[in-house]
């Protein structure tokens, strides 16, 4: 039987996992979901994911991709492989891809949504979900500020300190601050993110939104290329990966 390559659109709730990447003595997505494809098939598989989402962060739009060597069709490992995983997981697609596929390097761009919630009251039945700052929020100068984001940056400014890869330069094609009653989206799309990029990009508005910073101080910000010049991290449970686009 030929060896196929299998991509895989994944939806989980990241609340109670230690990230994406496969850690000891951790329960992590990838950890969990290789678990449920090895008791599919009945062998061991290596599964590749597009982001390594932090411990807290839920995504809709996962994607990641393994190579298996199985007689059970492609269309039925959404359901196969999603009956055999918590109820905070779900494979929502599996399709075919080429030889040549790369989950990382092909990726166009990929969108995370960041949620807050300003309600005075806790709100019980989404606080996994958002970041529940009861404040009043300038949303006009958050966006204001949010669009000296966009484009091609250096976010090393943006980047935890733990990040170590050659380059921090990332484009930025959106960054759309938007309120629906007590909830605040920031929507960032881009063709790659840092290490807690968006989470520091969030808690940075966020300064601009309640006046404790200009919002034209992003352009300084940018230009420090320090992670100190930069506001504080904001919390992983309001971060969700919606899509990743190849």
């Amino acid at each position: 039987m030929a060896v196929r390559n299998i991509k895989l659109t994944i939806s989980y709730d990241g609340s109670e996992y230690h990230g994406w990447q496969i850690q000891p003595g951790q329960k992590t997505i990838q950890g969990t979901l290789t678990e449920a494809v090895a008791s599919l098939i009945g062998t061991d598989v290596h599964i590749t994911g597009a982001s390594r989402t932090d411990a807290g962060v839920s995504a809709l739009g996962q994607t990641a991709v393994m190579q298996i060597d199985s007689p059970i069709p492609t269309e039925n490992f959404a359901k196969a492989i999603t009956d055999r995983l918590p109820a905070d997981i779900a494979v929502v697609e599996a399709v075919e891809v080429c030889d040549g596929f790369d989950v990382i390097g092909d990726v166009k761009s990929k969108l995370y949504r960041y949620t807050i919630n300003t309600c005075q009251v806790r709100p019980v039945l989404s606080i996994r979900h958002c970041w529940h700052l009861p404040a009043k929020l300038d949303t006009v100068a958050m966006a204001d500020a949010a669009k000296l984001l966009i484009g091609k940056n250096d976010f090393k400014s943006f980047a935890s300190a733990a990040d170590n890869r050659e380059s921090s330069v990332r484009t930025i094609f959106r960054c759309d601050v938007t309120a629906e009653g007590d909830l605040i989206y920031v929507d960032t799309e881009g063709d790659g993110f840092l290490y807690n990029m968006v989470r520091n990009i969030v808690g940075t508005l966020v300064e601009a939104g309640v006046g404790r910073m200009k919002g034209e101080k992003i352009s300084e910000i940018l230009e420090a290329k320090d992670r100190t010049a930069a506001g504080p991290i904001a919390p992983a449970a309001g971060l969700c990966l919606m899509w990743i686009k190849y």
